[in-house]
């Protein structure tokens, strides 16, 4: 299918600024770019009964969470979420407005974790982030007015690594307990010769040089890279794993190791769920301009209503 024409108009817009080389960019420097560009469009931010930021006390480090309740119920399901940005950019700002309509339309608490981003912390620390963070959600479920048995997690591109990766770390320690996981075009795998990645590393947004980038700030070792918690698709075994959503881009390099993925999990028995959006590139959820983003956020939405239907009936 051909790109939608929203995308292709963001594109020719995006592609007039030509990128300096990536090696020579300060991630500072882009982060405070970022940050600028996400103060703007929570101008216009979705409505919702609280937003609350908070830190997360961990025994070495504080880890700050942002909290979304869409009403005024006492417990909720809850939906812990994690940015993207290559582990180098994103921020809670960044995914203020996706977070928000997952609340809303999930009917959930949306707890957005701003994990430690590389270089200046570099794997493993953002993955004990995600999972100490978790960890901590679920021990204090009611001062977060949420239900423990009700726990899902979620994140887009680096972040849907951290989702995956949590999952796989919660069933190796035997808890906290997840109910799903919602992936949103993650990266899961470090493969460089599959057929999404020749055909799109170029001119749709997301390309083979800033993966590289990333992957050079994040990984001190390159041999970290095929760790499973940097690359969950080379576990051993993802056996036991929460039942999953991975939603993908057809203009997007990392397609392909989502899909692999989801066919992996599906090989070894997890009720895993593909979906590829046709016409769309990398990113595309946080893209509110973008009617396909719409229907990805309601779709996901929908999937995590009834998941959290069934394990309340369950319960």
């Amino acid at each position: 299918m051909p790109l939608d024409p929203q995308v292709q108009e963001f594109l020719n817009q995006y592609n007039q600024y030509q990128m300096p080389p990536m090696d020579s960019i300060d991630p500072k420097m882009i982060r405070a770019i970022e940050q600028s560009s996400a103060l703007k469009q929570m101008a216009s931010q979705t409505d919702i009964y609280r937003v609350e930021d908070r830190t997360i006390p961990l025994a070495d480090r504080q880890v700050p969470v942002r909290l979304y309740t869409p009403t005024d119920a006492e417990a909720h399901p809850a939906l812990v979420f994690y940015h993207g940005g290559g582990w180098v950019l994103g921020s809670l700002d960044s995914h203020d407005e996706l977070c928000r309509r997952l609340a809303r339309e999930a009917e959930c608490v949306v707890i957005s974790v701003d994990y430690r981003l590389a270089p200046e912390h570099p794997f493993p620390a953002a993955v004990w982030d995600a999972y100490d963070s978790l960890n901590y959600i679920a021990e204090h479920a009611e001062e977060y007015g949420i239900d423990a048995g009700r726990i899902a997690l979620s994140g887009d591109s680096a972040g849907g690594n951290l989702a995956a990766v949590a999952c796989i770390i919660a069933r190796d320690k035997s808890g906290p307990s997840v109910c799903y996981q919602l992936l949103f075009y993650p990266s899961t795998g470090n493969a460089t010769d599959t057929r999404s990645y020749q055909e799109n590393g170029y001119g749709y947004l997301l390309t083979a040089d800033m993966m590289n980038w990333f992957r050079k700030c994040y990984f001190e070792q390159s041999e970290d890279e095929n760790h499973p918690y940097a690359s969950p698709v080379l576990s051993s075994d993802l056996n036991g794993l929460p039942p999953a959503t991975i939603i993908t881009a057809e203009y997007d390099p990392l397609r392909d190791s989502g899909a692999e993925y989801a066919r992996r999990l599906q090989e070894e028995g997890v009720e895993a769920e593909y979906i590829c959006y046709e016409g769309m590139i990398h990113g595309f959820v946080t893209m509110s301009q973008l009617d396909r983003a719409q229907e990805a956020i309601r779709q996901s939405a929908a999937r995590l209503r009834h998941v959290y239907q069934n394990r309340y009936l369950n319960e």
